[in-house]
């Protein structure tokens, strides 16, 4: 199996959309009346600009583009909030971003079509592999997305209907203390619903996010379902310094019907910045053993390796050494070439030691456990050097993300999904419900 064309397939036409709607039928009632409400709204592609000036999602720009905050200053408001749970704090406006948090989480739909993939796909481990890829994919989107998005007001929805592409999904806030936000989404291939209970907290220099809520998908060809959970994020530099931002943790993703249980570890910085963005795991099966190996960056893409091409590779470098540098912030500076990893490209085998480790736990099976937060903010901006990539010979690319427009940062740092959620075309108000994200004043 290759996907190294990663990118979202040609949109379908929606008379075909509409032929293959007419044919699949699951006898199931509520289903056809759901199909029925969702068929009455309009679909999000109608073309109200230039051609050059759309994408596949909609616009390409914002209304108007973000103004500087250079004169608002976040640690003056978290300064009496440390240690506190921040979904109860009052923020400025100037801190947010044009988005609901219930279209935040209509950004996990952007690659669906690895879903689609999967329910085709007759094997289950490829169907692991293509279910894994879209739970690392939906975290993409967060990278630099440092403004807050607006908190959603009970009852508050939003409704994306893309009969085009072969998805629709309705969020709702169903609970305002604590602040609960679910989602259902479906297409011909699959049913994917959770609910989201974000938790904020501020600790002096950084602040943690922990998605609380679990994701449930089901593969209607196959009839299995897959449950995960997302990994805490972490955004540093709130007193001195730039803003980045890392997602760190265990993802284990689930199927009881096949057994099979993949777990990825999302690994934090660290000291050297060296696994910036990382994610490293394997697909274990009932037994717990280790059928695939699994790399890559949840920014960029994430790769499959056969278990033999990765010990492979693992035993090709056992003689090889890794010099650390000097000191801690030589990578990302540029030290000198005698510590740099650019002159080093065959020293790996200590970080491939380190991670083993991790994601074994030792000399077990077992799937690997979350690691505690590490604060290491000193007030610089870490890059992640690509010199430490792994590149196992006769891997094959799950999942590579959209480049994102190169004036981004103008709209927030947002993706061209992101930027289309909330544009309103000719007709949608005479559809959508008063509590849609669209229709919000602010």
């Amino acid at each position: 199996m290759g996907h190294d064309d990663a990118s979202p397939p040609h949109a379908k036409s929606r008379e075909t959309c509409q032929v293959e709607e007419q044919t699949h039928h699951d006898g199931d009632d509520d289903d056809d009346d759901s199909n029925e409400f969702f068929s009455s709204l309009p679909s999000s592609t109608a073309s109200t600009g230039k051609d050059d000036e759309r994408s596949i999602w909609g616009r390409t720009r914002l209304p108007v583009p973000m103004f500087s905050k250079n004169d608002f200053s976040l640690w003056s408001i978290l300064k009496q909030c440390i240690g506190k749970e921040l979904s109860k704090i009052t923020m400025p406006v100037v801190f947010n971003e044009p988005l609901s948090f219930l279209q935040r989480i209509s950004e996990n739909m952007e690659y669906s079509y690895l879903l689609e993939e999967a329910d085709k796909a007759k094997d289950p481990v490829e169907r692991m592999e293509l279910v894994t890829a879209f739970a690392v994919s939906g975290l993409a989107s967060n990278l630099e997305r440092l403004s807050k998005p607006f908190n959603p007001l009970l009852g508050e929805t939003y409704e994306l209907v893309r009969d085009d592409i072969g998805f629709r999904i309705v969020c709702e806030q169903v609970s305002h203390h604590p602040p609960v936000s679910a989602f259902h989404a479906d297409s011909l291939h699959f049913k994917l619903h959770g609910s989201v209970y974000p938790r904020l907290k501020f600790w002096g220099k950084s602040i943690e996010i922990k998605p609380e809520g679990h994701l449930s998908l089901t593969l209607l060809s196959h009839g299995e379902t897959y449950t995960w959970a997302n990994v805490n994020c972490c955004i540093h530099n709130i007193i001195v310094g730039k803003l980045w931002f890392e997602q760190y943790g265990v993802m284990e993703i689930t199927c009881q019907k096949s057994g099979l249980t993949s777990a990825l570890t999302f690994k934090q910085a660290g000291w050297f910045y060296k696994d910036l963005h990382r994610i490293e795991g394997f697909i274990y099966n009932k037994q717990k053993s280790k059928l695939r190996f699994l790399y890559g960056k949840w920014t960029d893409y994430l790769k499959s390796a056969s278990l033999k091409d990765y010990e492979d590779y693992m035993q090709m470098h056992a003689q090889t050494s890794f010099r650390a540098p000097d000191h801690p912030g030589d990578i990302s500076r540029g030290s000198s070439a005698s510590a740099s990893p650019a002159h080093t490209p065959k020293k790996m085998y200590a970080k491939l030691n380190s991670f083993t480790r991790s994601l074994t736990g030792g000399s077990s099976g077992e799937p690997p456990k979350s690691p505690e937060p590490v604060d290491f903010d000193n007030g610089e901006i870490p890059k992640s050097d690509s010199t430490y990539s792994l590149d196992i010979p006769n891997s094959h690319i799950l999942w590579q993300a959209t480049p994102r427009p190169e004036y981004a940062p103008e709209y927030y740092n947002m993706t061209l999904f992101a930027i289309a959620l909330n544009e309103m075309e000719d007709g949608m108000d005479r559809y959508l419900p008063k509590t849609d994200c669209r229709l919000r004043p602010d």
